[in-house]
């Protein structure tokens, strides 16, 4: 199939490493440019290497915080200097810390709110003028299973990412005249680095071993199986795509059928 993401500009957050990794390479191979960022030069400059090397795809590697506003401001005028133009935005940021609520100062909340909430509204504002210019524009936020089931013990995670999506389903009616989508990716429990560390944390909770937290969850699946990056970065591949222009305002799980809900 083709996509008609050949010649796109996508910016792809967060993507040294584990979703935002693999989305960045689902999207060199289906032919767009990429600027790609993460909080460590090193890590996010070694990744558009090995994007580069792999796909051939024009990368340009953008170390930034996305906690901090001017960084954003720098990473959004760094695309516009090298490739005059945004067409796909694909925010992911890292998880805030685990545990019950209180756990987590007053600081933390904080933290998480400017992590996982005001990084999408910064990043949203910086690229949407424009796509609205062009007609066209694809904004895909990856969230979590959390906003549609929370889990236990991620009470900074279920609150603020229900928030993104609030945003983001509130903005898809805004924006849908002008051509621009919407839509929101909730990945379940897939084999990332982020998911180590919550299985050392809820091993260290319970008194039991790291492998027993994988077990655990791959217990509550119906496919009794961890998701892989890549099959979470195929769907945010189409809804980048000029085939899903009908599509926006959704929330989509990639969880091995762990969401029980009807809709």
């Amino acid at each position: 199939m083709d996509l008609g993401l050949r010649g796109r500009v996508a910016l792809v957050t967060g993507s040294s490493r584990g979703l935002g990794r693999a989305v960045a390479e689902e999207l060199a191979r289906e032919g767009c440019a990429l600027v790609i960022c993460s909080r460590t030069a090193e890590s996010i400059e070694a990744a558009a290497q090995e994007i580069s090397g792999a796909t051939g795809a024009d990368v340009l590697a953008v170390a930034a915080d996305l906690t901090n506003p001017p960084d954003i401001e720098r990473l959004l005028r760094a695309a516009r200097d090298r490739f005059g133009r945004i067409d796909v935005l694909v925010t992911n940021t890292g998880g805030p810390p685990a545990g019950p609520f209180e756990s987590h100062s007053p600081e933390a909340w904080q933290q998480a709110v400017a992590q996982l909430l005001e990084s999408v509204v910064n990043l949203v504002r910086g690229v949407l003028p424009q796509m609205k210019q062009r007609q066209w524009g694809r904004i895909v936020n990856i969230t979590s299973i959390a906003v549609k089931q929370p889990v236990d013990g991620l009470i900074l995670s279920n609150a603020v990412r229900a928030a993104v999506t609030g945003f983001a389903r509130t903005l898809a009616n805004e924006v849908a005249p002008f051509g621009v989508t919407v839509n929101n990716v909730m990945p379940g429990y897939t084999r990332t680095e982020r998911l180590v560390q919550l299985a050392e944390h809820n091993a260290q909770a319970s008194g039991t071993s790291v492998e027993d937290a994988y077990m655990a969850w791959e217990r509550q699946i119906p496919m009794q199986r961890l998701g892989e990056p890549e099959e979470l970065a195929a769907l945010v591949a189409f809804l980048a795509s000029q085939r899903a222009s009908y599509i926006t305002g959704t929330s989509i799980p990639v969880d091995g059928g762990w969401i029980r809900s009807l809709v």
